[in-house]
């Protein structure tokens, strides 16, 4: 069953990314501090974001589902991405948040919102989820989220620790 957006939580809602969101989007994905944690650990171009938002439309037209732009609902700004991408882990769970909004409890409500279409419309029985070693905050998350660590991978040229969820 096709997913109805935006995904609303309490204080989010996350709905596909469109091109006008590149320059917000580019904010977040620009910055070295937020990137550090996230795939190579650098920080995007105004290209290279602009290309992300692109490919994030073209996953959620293969498969139902991609990153999506988080918006906080009390300021209307797109505050960082959330959602679920095929990778060579499986269905993987991801999300970025702007630096300022870090440790508000977005990455949980995100998180669970994303949890919750998987299980629901979605009908996905297991996601994975990956946190750099070095991210200790985002590993905290998943397992409020119902994720359990499994091991120790190799991705993006540096270790993460992987984490299940199987309903």
């Amino acid at each position: 069953m096709p997913l109805e957006f935006p995904l609303r939580g309490a204080r989010l809602d996350l709905r596909p990314f469109t091109s006008s969101d590149a320059a917000a989007a580019h904010r977040i994905y620009g910055d070295a501090g937020v990137m550090r944690h996230v795939g190579e650990g650098e920080p995007s171009s105004p290209e290279q974001t602009a290309r992300m938002l692109v490919e994030y439309a073209a996953h959620q037209g293969r498969h139902g589902f991609a990153f999506w732009a988080v918006i906080e609902r009390e300021t209307g700004a797109l505050i960082g991405d959330a959602g679920l991408e095929v990778t060579a882990q499986g269905v993987e769970l991801g999300y970025t948040l702007a630096r300022n909004r870090w440790g508000h409890g977005f990455a949980t409500e995100a998180g669970r919102l994303c949890v919750a279409a998987a299980d629901g419309p979605l009908g996905l029985r297991r996601l994975v989820a990956l946190a750099d070693v070095e991210n200790p905050a985002s590993a905290a998350v998943l397992g409020r989220l119902g994720f359990v660590e499994d091991r120790v991978v190799r991705a993006y040229g540096r270790p993460h620790r992987r984490f299940v969820r199987e309903r």
